[in-house]
């Protein structure tokens, strides 16, 4: 009889090896220091964390610079709630604003207002040194196209192939 969880294969847990727990820990490491290297620099330019900056980019690059909340909540990789929560915060500094979607009564577009442009692209030089210092100048052409490679691979895997699935931006 096997009395191992559904989840986990009969024979046990595939345990990382020495070299695959330092690869993880380092992973771990080198990811956390990052996003709080950036969240340092963009609070202190603009006084918004990193997630804000990304979102600011994303509607800059949209067409009109709006996009629907729940496209934006799939591009940012982030819950409803979190984008709502976030998103209410950038309107509050005026940086972004809301508008019902006429095609769509529940719908609302985010908007990226001409505050929220001059803010980003007052801030944007700054936050690609930091990106640059942290992570390209200490890279070698052909590390940077492994580390890109990796993590597109990576990424991929993570997306799910099933419409039922568990993601952020569906919750």
């Amino acid at each position: 009889m096997n009395t191992a969880p559904a989840s986990e294969p009969a024979e046990g847990p595939r345990w990382l090896t020495d070299r695959e727990q330092a690869v993880w820990r380092a992973y771990i490491e080198a990811t956390t220091l990052l996003e709080d290297h950036l969240d340092r620099q963009l609070q202190h330019d603009a006084g918004m964390p990193h997630i804000y900056y990304g979102l600011l980019v994303t509607l800059a690059e949209s067409p009109r610079r709006r996009m629907r909340m729940t496209e934006l909540a799939m591009h940012a990789k982030i819950t409803r709630s979190r984008l709502s929560h976030a998103v209410a915060r950038l309107e509050k500094n005026g940086w972004v604003r809301r508008e019902d979607c006429p095609s769509d009564k529940r719908g609302q577009f985010a908007v990226l207002t001409d505050e929220g442009y001059e803010v980003l692209r007052r801030t944007a030089p700054g936050h690609v040194e930091a990106v640059r210092q942290a992570v390209f100048d200490r890279l070698s052409p052909e590390q940077q196209e492994s580390l890109g490679e990796i993590m597109r691979i990576i990424a991929e895997g993570l997306q799910p192939k099933d419409a039922g699935a568990d993601l952020p931006w569906l919750r």
